[in-house]
């Protein structure tokens, strides 16, 4: 068996270590900023329906609501990614042998972060073309910004794809399933939650 050097495996720990801690610090700033998008998005609705209400409709509802809605897709799509909690077949790659789930857990790794460049570069040439264009409603409120989600979007979510990428492989190499996982701890805490409450102390 070939030794690796001890300075090769510190400087590997730490740099797993580095990209462990970025990416905690990733997905907290984009949990508080897509917490705040959602808040934002619930006071402007109950802002509407008390000004539908009382006959002063605003006119910039529609727009800025859908507007609002676009981001937080965005934004929580990146969330998502950086978490790992996006709708996949990790059954069937983990049926798989090690040599072959490797392989296609790197195919897997690479198409998805390719499109979505692909979609970051796609958007930011859409904001070129957009030009001076601004909201109908609010016309100080350029185009460009509204739809910049969408090349800053898919841009947080390669960076959240990339950050998670070590752990996702440790998991795949212990054949580690994240939604069975979240399932045991949740029937874990339902389990205890039932549990008298001489139990839980214990």
């Amino acid at each position: 068996m070939p030794m690796v050097a001890p300075h090769f495996r510190i400087s590997f720990s730490i740099g797993e270590n580095a990209m462990q801690f970025a990416a905690v610090l990733f997905r907290r700033i984009l949990e508080v900023f897509t917490m705040a998008l959602i808040t934002i998005l619930a006071l402007i609705v109950i802002l509407a329906v008390v000004f539908r209400y009382t006959g002063n409709s605003l006119v910039w509802y529609d727009e800025v609501a859908s507007v609002m809605l676009a981001w937080i897709t965005y934004y929580g799509a990146a969330l998502a990614a950086v978490r790992r909690s996006h709708l996949s077949f990790s059954g069937l790659l983990l049926a798989m042998p090690l040599p072959l789930r490797k392989i296609g857990f790197l195919i897997g790794e690479v198409i998805v972060i390719a499109v979505f460049a692909a979609m970051a570069w796609a958007g930011w040439f859409v904001l070129r073309v957009m030009g001076g264009e601004t909201l109908i409603s609010l016309p100080w409120v350029g185009l460009q910004f509204t739809q910049s989600v969408i090349p800053v979007g898919c841009g947080l979510f390669v960076i959240g794809q990339i950050l998670s990428l070590p752990d996702a492989w440790n998991r795949m190499v212990t054949a580690l399933d994240v939604e069975t996982e979240e399932m045991n701890h949740e029937i874990a805490k339902a389990q205890k939650s039932d549990a008298p409450i001489s139990e839980r102390a214990a």
